[in-house]
């Protein structure tokens, strides 16, 4: 079945070079998005609760500005996470703005999954 793709964006209190440290590194997305991260090249493995880890790659990045990553799950699709950071050019505000993949009817569960995500982030970030 074919997946929607799903936006999210969300203001951010915090540098655009801090940021990408915590969306881009093993060491900075195990302080919000999984309980662990491990890097291996371009793959990275994430696991929650002690489970299996779940691998997912990074497929294109541009440093301090987005980067984009496939599950393993979806390896054969067009499917991927990204988060990307936009500075708005007039006010200079920051934001974080996330695209997903989601399943018919399930795009409200993904916004909250999401929603508790970056709730998180901005806690590490002392921007909440």
């Amino acid at each position: 079945m074919a997946k929607t793709k799903v936006h999210f964006e969300y203001p951010m209190n915090c540098q655009s070079e801090i940021l990408y440290e915590y969306l881009a590194t093993s060491d900075g997305l195990s302080e919000w998005f999984a309980d662990e991260v491990t890097e291996q090249g371009d793959d990275f493995f994430f696991s929650w609760d002690g489970s299996a880890p779940e691998k997912a790659t990074l497929i294109r990045y541009k440093v301090e500005s987005f980067v984009r990553y496939r599950w393993e799950a979806d390896e054969g699709t067009k499917n991927y996470f990204e988060m990307k950071i936009v500075i708005d050019e007039i006010t200079e505000d920051l934001s974080l703005n996330i695209t997903d993949f989601s399943e018919e009817g399930d795009e409200d569960e993904v916004k909250q999954y999401w929603d508790n995500l970056i709730e998180n982030l901005q806690i590490k970030l002392g921007a909440a």
